[in-house]
């Protein structure tokens, strides 16, 4: 099997002195400690390859210089059979994973292997370091136009910034993967872009499902899939991001092509980074999270930016654990982001399908400036209505609408309207729905839902408005039912 690593400069120079071999002095789990001659340690990040006769390639990357004739690295793959005295090989440099059009619709692992039963990628793959540096701030460009999704509470309410970086948060079972894998649909659809899905901790049915789905909508030979799944050692979950933003820098950088790049899930990718945290005896900081979680955090985020006319557009999935938002990985997501979309358990429970609540979500694109006048108190008008809905709740749940005064029952009916005119049936789960699926245009959305708020809708049965794309959908969908009971 071929090694995905390439030499560096650092061994071109045709000196055999700097292709230096180490051995292994000691193995606890993930964490191997190798020894060099002194003065010949590999920097931190450097690759290394042991040199066994185990089932599989391993490689180590370097993470501490414990003393001036040993390293202490953090295995990429299982150890198990790894014994002392192993030779290590130095090669030179940080990982390498090949990139480029012979990546797209394949799957590969952190270190750049087919896991997809495919064939090698040959000698002839461009291949790129996982460890680089940010474009420079001069070479950056800020997003200033709207980056469309199909889904309308999205474009509405928390607009994605073409070039930006969207988050979407919230808890177990609430829709953060089928929002994605639309996002994917949509955007190889609409913008015949790249995507490049970065599977953080996912579990192996997750990645199997996900690739099913895009070969059977069409749109995997244009989709780049990298997987650290929960069954992998933490090195693997830790840098599988590295891997798939160094895939996605090529697209941008080389082949100026508009990049979307998704990951599930960036809370898996900080829960990697704790444990290999641990296993190199740091001591824990704030609510048992590695002291470097600010620092790892920000070095994957920084490197997701557009430059000149080319854009990388990212859309992470952020796991909040016990649905506590003031968790410190998910407080330090926040700060990062240019759009929030909180998916709410509530609405999840009530069948609202994208859970995404209106009033919690969030969007710097959200403007007047950028967006326009109309659509800014469209949305604002939007968000007060729901937020008397809910503030009237409790009223209602205790003394029922009766008690409600004339205009607030018609806040209370527009809003609970508007709410199922939010939802919308996908089309990757069109199969499980057996809904045809809908991408709507931001006009679709702001009229359908001008037209609640103006009252046009205040007779219609509000099933009429679940899960329909436009309005003329929802008109055609109240009229059958009223020829029905008739």
């Amino acid at each position: 099997m071929k090694s995905p690593i390439r030499h560096t400069d650092r061994d071109n120079d045709g000196d055999a002195s700097r292709r230096r071999l180490g051995c292994v002095t000691s193995v606890s789990g993930s964490v191997v400690d190798i020894a060099f001659s002194a003065g010949a340690l590999p920097q931190i990040n450097d690759a290394l390859e042991v040199q066994w006769d185990g089932p599989h390639r391993l490689i180590v990357e370097v993470q501490q210089h414990l003393d001036p004739g040993t390293v202490r690295g953090v295995a990429m793959q299982e150890t198990a059979g790894l014994r002392s005295g192993v030779t290590v090989r130095d090669m030179g440099g940080p990982i390498e994973v090949p990139v480029g059009p012979p990546v797209l619709g394949r799957l590969i692992n952190v270190v750049g292997d087919p896991i997809d039963h495919g064939p090698e990628f040959g000698p002839e793959v461009p291949r790129q370091p996982i460890h680089r540096k940010p474009p420079k701030l001069s070479e950056q460009r800020s997003g200033g136009d709207l980056f469309m999704t199909g889904v309308k509470v999205v474009d509405l309410l928390a607009p994605l910034a073409r070039g930006g970086k969207a988050a979407m948060f919230g808890g177990a079972g609430v829709g953060k993967t089928v929002l994605i894998m639309e996002l994917i649909r949509t955007t190889v659809e609409k913008y015949a872009g790249i995507s490049v899905f970065a599977g953080i901790g996912e579990r192996s049915r997750e990645g199997h499902e996900l690739w099913l789905e895009l070969r059977r909508t069409g749109v995997l030979n244009r989709t780049a899939l990298v997987f650290g799944q929960m069954n992998e050692p933490p090195g693997a979950r830790w840098r599988v991001g590295m891997t798939a933003l160094t895939v996605a820098e090529h697209f941008r950088d080389v082949m100026h092509q508009d990049v979307l790049l998704l990951i599930d899930n960036v809370f898996r990718f900080v829960q990697a980074g704790g444990e290999v945290s641990g296993l190199l005896g740091r001591l824990p900081s704030r609510v048992g999270y590695q002291p470097t979680l600010a620092t790892e955090i920000a070095e994957l985020e920084e490197r997701i930016a557009s430059v000149r006319e080319v854009a990388v557009t990212s859309v992470q999935a952020v796991y909040v654990p016990a649905d506590d938002f003031t968790d410190p990985a998910v407080a330090q997501t926040f700060t990062h982001i240019d759009s929030s979309i909180v998916l709410s358990r509530d609405m999840a429970s009530q069948g609202l399908y994208p859970a995404i609540d209106p009033l919690a979500s969030t969007s710097v694109m959200l403007d007047p400036r950028v967006v326009g006048e109309e659509h800014y108190e469209t949305a604002e008008e939007i968000r007060r209505l729901i937020e008397h809905y809910r503030e009237l709740q409790e009223i209602i749940s205790l003394l029922g609408m009766e008690e409600l005064s004339a205009i607030d029952r018609t806040a209370v009916g527009r809003a609970r309207r508007l709410i199922r005119f939010l939802t919308q049936p996908f089309v990757v789960i069109s199969q499980f729905t057996g809904l045809k699926g809908a991408s709507v245009s931001l006009q679709d959305a702001l009229s359908g839902c001008r037209a609640i708020l103006d009252g046009r809708a205040d007779d219609w049965a509000e099933s009429s408005l679940y899960m329909v794309g436009t309005l003329d959908e929802a008109r055609a969908k109240e009229e059958t039912s009223g020829s029905d009971a008739a």
